[in-house]
């Protein structure tokens, strides 16, 4: 699978943005989806995720009550939607799908083979 982050901008704390990630191929429904994050400087993080229904959702403290993970597996699509931005978000944000045919650890960027290019998320103070 193919994927694609989108959404991704300039915006002043306290705000909002939602992120996108378009998935190509086919059984988008059969992977577990995550996005994760990486500031300058620092090691990749955990941010969200989702099961392949939709069922179950994750979310590191950071950003538990603030963003909310979603997929809509008719359009191959998984979204992030943040709000209450803080300037400490700012980052590039990559989804990530796992492999269906192995154990999942949702918040581990070892559970997940696919990736897409990330997007860059800016929220100044």
């Amino acid at each position: 699978v193919q994927l694609q982050a989108s959404g991704g901008g300039l915006v002043q704390a306290g705000g909002s943005l939602r992120l996108s990630c378009a998935a190509s191929g086919r059984a988008f429904s059969n992977y577990n989806l995550g996005w994760f994050r990486q500031a300058p400087g620092l090691e990749r993080e955990f941010v969200a995720a989702i099961s392949w229904s939709g069922g179950r959702t994750f979310y590191s403290d950071s950003v538990k009550g603030r963003f909310t993970i979603s997929r809509d597996n008719a359009r191959n699509t998984v979204y992030l939607q943040m709000n209450s931005l803080k300037p400490e978000d700012t980052a590039v944000y990559h989804c990530a799908a796992d492999n269906p045919l192995t154990g999942w650890r949702p918040n581990s960027s070892g559970s997940y083979v696919y990736w897409g290019q990330g997007t860059l998320v800016t929220v100044s103070s």
